[in-house]
């Protein structure tokens, strides 16, 4: 295979599982947002977290919320906090109660009934992705997964689940910010008339 034809058949089969996604997800993918939306509404607040790629998507997406996505001039910024961004908390956790609690623990510092807990997982089966996840129902927090495969526990454990349904990590988070993008989008429009801040 030449270098041309792996770029063709890269962006063929991230195509093709965006088509897949369009036709199979869409009332997921609406639900999940309506989620996150209400709860913004409501004056909660939304924890989103993953590991590697997927820790690099939660700051894009608590970016866009906290910050501005689209042309919605003037919106309020909204409480979305990525749990994978202060380094000190992360690895103190890590270090006092090992790798698996170090979403969990900051659920339980953070979280309050009605906040939504996003995780995002390509596969499914992050121990600390699972973990911060049963905290969260624990704490009455409504959950919300973007998986890849087949969900794995994740998708088992979300009150909102939405697949993009393939084993591939790349393709997976390609779709991944798609849908991140979707919910951004669906939640400006959605949101409560509010006095425009300052900034």
């Amino acid at each position: 295979m030449t270098d041309g034809e792996l770029v063709s058949r890269v962006c063929h089969d991230t195509a093709a599982l965006h088509e897949r996604v369009a036709t199979e997800r869409t009332e997921a993918i609406v639900r999940a947002a309506h989620v996150v939306r209400d709860a913004l509404n409501g004056g909660r607040k939304v924890l989103v977290f993953g590991n590697g790629g997927s820790a690099a998507d939660a700051q894009h997406f608590a970016a866009e919320l906290v910050g501005q996505f689209g042309r919605v001039l003037g919106r309020r910024a909204l409480p979305v906090i990525a749990l994978t961004t202060d380094a000190a908390v992360v690895s103190a956790v890590a270090n006092d109660f090992g790798f698996a609690a170090v979403f969990a623990r900051q659920i339980d510092a953070l979280g309050v009934p009605g906040d939504v807990a996003l995780a995002i997982t390509t596969s499914g089966a992050s121990a600390n992705v699972n973990e911060g996840l049963r905290w969260a129902l624990d704490r009455s927090l409504t959950t919300v997964a973007l998986t890849g495969g087949d969900g794995g526990e994740s998708g088992r454990l979300a009150d909102v689940h939405v697949n993009v349904p393939d084993a591939n990590p790349q393709r997976v988070q390609e779709v991944q910010q798609t849908v991140l993008h979707l919910i951004c989008e669906l939640v400006e429009r959605g949101l409560a008339a509010a006095p425009a801040g300052r900034v």
